[in-house]
């Protein structure tokens, strides 16, 4: 079964998805802040990381820049779903790829799972340069 971590601190929104998520056949995997989620992808090596940017502790870009100088971390699909509307060359730094930039307010769930299962299903073949 493939694994998606989610990397959220706003429980009503981590719940959601991870309803959606599981409603999709994929198992999810949950983190509260930067921190817990760079030891978790770390640890159960997840096929997918949604990312909030804003998170308590260890921001999103932090975590993400960390993780992507682990040999596993480098590869693995990332969403950025956040509140921040940021140009995707306006996120500058991460060290890394991600697959997909999305506002929160901008996307309906429907369309987020449609991303992540796309993601998942493309695993690694096309990423967007933040």
């Amino acid at each position: 079964m493939k694994k998606v971590l989610i990397i959220e601190d706003d429980i009503i929104l981590s719940a959601t998805l991870a309803d959606n998520i599981n409603h999709k056949g994929f198992e999810t995997l949950h983190a509260r802040d930067g921190e817990e989620g760079l030891d978790m992808a770390l640890i159960i090596k997840p096929d997918l990381i949604l990312l909030d940017i804003l998170l308590p502790k260890m921001d999103g870009l932090t975590m993400l820049r960390k993780l992507r100088k682990d040999p596993w971390g480098k590869d693995v699909p990332v969403i950025i779903l956040s509140n921040l509307n940021m140009p995707k060359n306006g996120v500058a730094g991460i060290g890394g790829d991600v697959s997909e930039y999305l506002v929160k307010v901008d996307w309906k769930i429907e369309d987020v799972m449609t991303k992540i299962e796309n993601v998942i299903k493309n695993k690694g073949t096309s990423k967007v340069t933040v």
